[in-house]
């Protein structure tokens, strides 16, 4: 799909700042037509639907000055979107034409450990990894990026993403927004810091990681959309390294939350602000009056951390929205999207904790051959967490989507009411998950759980687990080595 092109009233609508000021930039900027990345390419072999994306580097212009080296799949910087379909057999061909090893992990997407794209399989320069499985959750905005043991924040900065959206019958019979690039479109939210020429700038890390001056949304500054639809679903993807986000609008106009990390909610949520930590998604329904110029803005958080090395208080301009001058009407939304059957606590089979320290879960930080816990597949477990440290972490637990029982011993918000694999922990406030565990076993290959404030992860905020058949045990993981 090509970029969304921009009207002469887009372009001259308010400023959209790429900066940590509260206010616009001022005067009337040019506005960059937001890339749509394009839809991957796939064929039917032997039954399964085959896909190929090849890690490579390349060159990338983002600002004025010159461009960037960067890396991407199937191009200089970020990936396409791959799209898939519940109760479809997918295998994904995955090329390393970097110089250095690196893996593909599909975050949020319930597989087989040995296809979770985790340290556990790297692919080595030159090699290449087939995984394959069959899809069985329900319609969901997802994403694909790198998991390097020690090196996972340094090869998403320099461009290693992409969305991967799953359907299903039941969200196709919904009368939601859904052309691809035209009302239904991908927002991947990224910081960057330029130097000189173009060039990206890895930045000094401390409280939250490494945080960017520059907001790219899927690899554009200073983004405009041209809004054709009376409603607009923006499916809202924080792929930042470090920096979350608290997306609203000026006018402080509502938006319909209807899905977070792992589905659609069970109705649509109205609000007019919504955080999202690194890692998490949400597909949002925001409506346009024709001609009508706003801007999606970050604006400050609570993260119950103090201190400017958060990002907390930055305020940005993430994306322009331009409505034609007149629309396509759309239907209205429906009061209710999809059931959403509820993890019950009192069937859990165990609980265990996880205390979050600056560098460590439960006092050790990751290795790679340690097995941290052992799950019974077809069970529920409840995961008591809490962030002990002086700094922000979010928790995501990989090849499973859980459900969010309390947060400092309350319900949770509507909007984190649904299916999610990753949460914010805000500091000394204990958050209860119910997990299940459903049809992938295999006592030697383990799944991942960590922190997504990258730096934290590789700096050893991470642990591991392998599912068994009842009464089976964990057997050493292959390939595993200590963090160094």
């Amino acid at each position: 799909m090509g970029a969304a092109s921009l009207g002469a009233g887009a372009l001259a609508a308010a400023g959209c700042g790429t900066g940590s000021s509260a206010g616009p930039a001022g005067g009337a900027p040019v506005r960059n037509p937001l890339r749509v990345p394009p839809l991957a390419e796939s064929a039917q072999v032997g039954g399964r639907r085959v896909f190929s994306l090849v890690a490579q580097a390349g060159r990338t212009a983002f600002v004025p000055g010159g461009e960037a080296e960067t890396w991407g799949f199937n191009g200089s910087f970020l990936g396409p979107t791959l799209r898939v379909r519940r109760g479809e057999d997918v295998r994904v061909v995955v090329r390393n034409g970097l110089s250095e090893p690196t893996t593909v992990h599909w975050h949020g997407m319930v597989l087989p450990a040995s296809a979770d794209g985790t340290p556990h399989q790297t692919v080595e320069p030159g090699g290449e990894w087939s995984p394959s499985w069959r899809v069985d959750q329900p319609a969901a905005t997802l994403w694909y990026h790198p998991h390097p043991h020690g090196a996972t924040e340094r090869h998403v900065h320099r461009g290693l993403a992409g969305m991967l959206i799953v359907d299903d019958d039941e969200e196709a019979a919904l009368d939601l927004p859904r052309e691809y690039g035209v009302d239904d479109v991908p927002v991947i939210v990224q910081d960057r810091t330029f130097g000189g020429g173009g060039a990206f700038v890895e930045g000094p890390r401390s409280g939250a990681g490494m945080l960017g001056s520059t907001i790219l949304v899927n690899g554009t500054a200073s983004p405009g959309f041209a809004v054709t639809a009376e409603l607009t679903r923006l499916r809202l993807l924080n792929a930042s390294t470090a920096r979350s986000y608290r997306f609203g609008f000026p006018d402080g106009r509502e938006f319909d939350v209807v899905a977070g990390d792992g589905g659609l909610l069970p109705a649509p949520v109205k609000r007019a602000r919504l955080t999202l930590t690194p890692g998490e998604r949400a597909e949002v329904v925001v409506r346009l009056s024709a001609g009508e110029q706003v801007v999606l803005r970050s604006y400050p958080q609570e993260l119950g951390v103090a201190g400017a090395d958060t990002g907390a208080a930055d305020e940005f301009d993430v994306l322009h929205l331009g409505a034609a001058a007149s629309l396509r009407p759309s239907a209205p939304l429906p009061a209710r999207l999809v059931d959403v059957p509820v993890l019950d606590p009192a069937g859990a089979v165990a609980v265990r904790g996880f205390r979050m320290r600056v560098d460590r879960i439960n006092d050790e930080r990751m290795d790679l051959a340690r097995v941290d816990h052992v799950v019974t597949v077809g069970t529920t477990e409840l995961w008591d967490v809490v962030n002990v440290s002086d700094v922000p972490h979010n928790f995501h637990v990989h090849g499973t989507q859980f459900q969010v029982v309390s947060v400092g011993g309350r319900a949770p918000a509507a909007e984190s009411a649904g299916w999610k694999d990753t949460v914010y922990a805000p500091p000394n406030v204990p958050v209860r998950l119910a997990v299940r565990f459903t049809g992938h076993a295999d006592p030697s290959t383990p799944y991942m759980y960590h922190c997504h404030l990258l730096w934290h992860e590789d700096s050893g905020v991470m642990g591991q687990f392998v599912v068994v058949e009842p009464g089976g045990q964990a057997r050493p993981p292959v390939g595993g080595h200590a963090h160094r």
